[in-house]
């Protein structure tokens, strides 16, 4: 391939790499059945921008293509917006409302069709003669990037809500698909803020500093999406979903003065006695069900009377549990790995953080100290 430049190569890579997961994501089976082929779409939509770089070897003379196919970037963050939605809540589906999303890829569209899409490739090779007098695409740059500031602003609130849904139901460590979830949008915000950076590049050095700007967001871009990727297809346990429309209870909100002391007697009795944390997929339905209560009613119980999020609430008892397991002599060839799945944890990470959150030291310590 004599002739070819680093950044071609690396974008053909990168492009080759991002269209065969996208088929593979959309040919495999799962359970959730339109998270994979959102994020297959966000692939798909990410192969045509990255052809940018090469797709002079294909399309050279095609220049009204070529512009148009460049507006796809107005449809990447949208669908990487759905994509959290739909992993994020199990309720989420497409709708026309959601139409909306695509009005500034209709916009950049109308705002080419004078100077563009209407001219032949003479008028727009003369037009690229004097780049930065192109108001179009000056537009075009500033209107994507400030897309994606709002989007992810918007999948930052959606992890929130989600949390807060999550922490109030359950009682096993969502924190895996949160975690995941708030990786992948830093990361995102991160890699953005090279493509602005080199956006800016192109108008102020575009000869020194803009093509090694290209090879550095095309190598970390080609980075992320191999990341992404293979951490999702690696840990499927990743995607536990929730109901969207499922009430937030707030501590500070009035009292339910319907709820009695015999209940949270009653609540408390049954945690001690039946031990129903033990079960690491506990939910506050479920305990709901064993105590005849309606799973929202407990959930004003714990969270107002209790003034606890179900999930501390399940794993105070847990970590009591555990204490009383290290401090067992019986117990002592038990490994803190064994300990916390006997008292209902399935994540070393998340049994540290809620052992020292209750008792102020790590597991191992508090061992050796009882």
């Amino acid at each position: 391939m004599e002739g070819v430049s680093v950044i071609t190569l690396i974008s053909i890579v990168y492009f080759s790499l991002c269209i065969l997961l996208a088929f593979f994501l959309l040919s495999v089976k799962s359970k959730n059945r339109i998270s994979n082929p959102l994020f297959a779409t966000f692939l798909l939509l990410t192969a045509i921008d990255i052809s940018a770089y090469f797709h002079n070897l294909f399309l050279d003379g095609f220049a009204n293509i070529v512009m148009a196919k460049s507006l796809f970037a107005y449809l990447q963050m949208p669908v990487l917006y759905f994509y959290v939605l739909s992993v994020c809540y199990s309720n989420f589906k497409l709708k026309r409302k959601h139409l909306l999303h695509f009005i500034p890829f209709v916009i950049g569209n109308l705002v080419l069709v004078n100077r563009f899409y209407t001219k032949d490739a003479t008028y727009i090779s003369n037009l690229w003669q004097d780049f930065n007098a192109i108001w179009e695409l000056k537009f075009i740059h500033f209107s994507i990037h400030l897309q994606f500031v709002v989007y992810i602003v918007l999948m930052f609130m959606v992890l929130n809500k989600y949390q807060a849904i999550y922490r109030q139901n359950f009682s096993d460590n969502a924190s895996k698909t949160y975690e995941w979830l708030f990786q992948f949008t830093v990361v995102s915000a991160v890699v953005h803020s090279f493509v602005i950076l080199k956006s800016i590049l192109k108008y102020i050095d575009n000869d020194v500093s803009f093509p090694i700007a290209q090879i550095v967001v095309s190598v970390i871009g080609l980075s992320v999406v191999v990341w992404l990727v293979f951490k999702a297809l690696k840990h499927p346990d990743l995607f536990k979903s929730v109901d969207s429309e499922t009430e937030i209870i707030e501590k500070n909100t009035p009292k339910d003065s319907n709820i009695d002391k015999e209940k949270i007697e009653n609540v408390i009795s049954l945690m001690k006695t039946e031990k129903p944390y033990l079960n690491p997929s506990l939910s506050i339905r479920n305990l709901a069900s064993e105590l005849k209560m309606n799973s929202r009613e407990l959930s004003v119980l714990i969270n107002q009377h209790l003034n606890q999020h179900f999930f501390d609430f399940v794993n105070e008892y847990r970590i009591e549990e555990a204490k009383s397991i290290l401090k067992n002599p019986a117990k002592k060839e038990f490994t803190v790995l064994e300990v916390l799945y006997e008292v209902g944890f399935n994540s070393k990470s998340s049994f540290n953080t809620a052992f020292k959150k209750h008792t102020g030291t790590t597991p191992t310590q508090f061992r050796k100290t009882a």
